[in-house]
């Protein structure tokens, strides 16, 4: 991971906190909060997912035509090729599930570093921007339309008979790019609720009872 992708760090124990005044703890606040939120849930984070899922979806497409290859191939040429695809489609399929999983866990450790520090006070008024309703609504829209059709993908084509019961590969292909499809929106679909579920209990709720900052020392960084 780069240095431009790497997290800020969590804020510091309550016993060791510098912050000159409440201002320059809310400063502080604002800037980390509106870094994590775009690093969660921005237009880019959505893009950077759907290119992931396109990578899986063009893996799964090249390993359904291997499995196609091999069915109809009746020489050693069409074997080998069928060989050549599948490696491509393995080559797409795992580079896009390790991107997905690394993803998810830096998703788990965002959204630790939300609460912490979100919970350091309250500020309606830069508290505003974090909200981002348009973005949070993209993610569940369009998360929520990709997941239906996976689902319809997976489950009514192959049960309406469109595909012949003999044609594994055909089914492995449409199977994959389904599920493929359903896993990528359910992914957005979890973060969109968790972004909402973060303003409504974090930024909405009630303010922490304990000391903020202690006066003394320079601000922290």
């Amino acid at each position: 991971m780069s240095r431009r992708a790497q997290l800020p760090p969590p804020p510091p124990p309550l016993e060791i906190r510098s912050w000159p005044d409440r201002e320059a703890l809310l400063t502080d606040r604002a800037a980390v909060l509106g870094a994590l939120v775009k690093a969660h849930v921005s237009p880019g984070r959505l893009a950077m997912l759907w290119l992931w899922g396109a990578l899986c979806a063009l893996g799964w497409l090249l390993l359904g035509t291997a499995l196609i290859t091999f069915e109809e191939s009746y020489d050693v040429i069409s074997a080998a090729i069928g060989v050549v695809v599948a490696a491509m489609g393995v080559g797409c399929v795992v580079p896009a599930v390790i991107l997905v999983v690394m993803g998810l866990r830096r998703d788990r450790r965002i959204r630790r570093l939300l609460d912490a520090w979100g919970g350091l006070d309250r500020d309606p008024v830069r508290d505003a921007a974090l909200r981002m309703p348009g973005a949070s609504l993209a993610w569940l829209l369009m998360s929520f339309a990709l997941c239906a059709a996976g689902l319809y993908t997976c489950f009514a084509v192959p049960a309406s008979g469109v595909l012949d019961g003999n044609a594994y590969g055909l089914a492995v292909l449409v199977m994959g790019l389904g599920l493929t499809g359903w896993i990528v929106g359910l992914i957005g679909l979890v973060k969109a609720f968790a972004h909402r579920r973060w303003v409504l209990r974090v930024l909405a709720g009630a303010r922490a009872p304990e000391p903020l900052f202690s006066v003394g020392g320079g601000a922290h960084r």
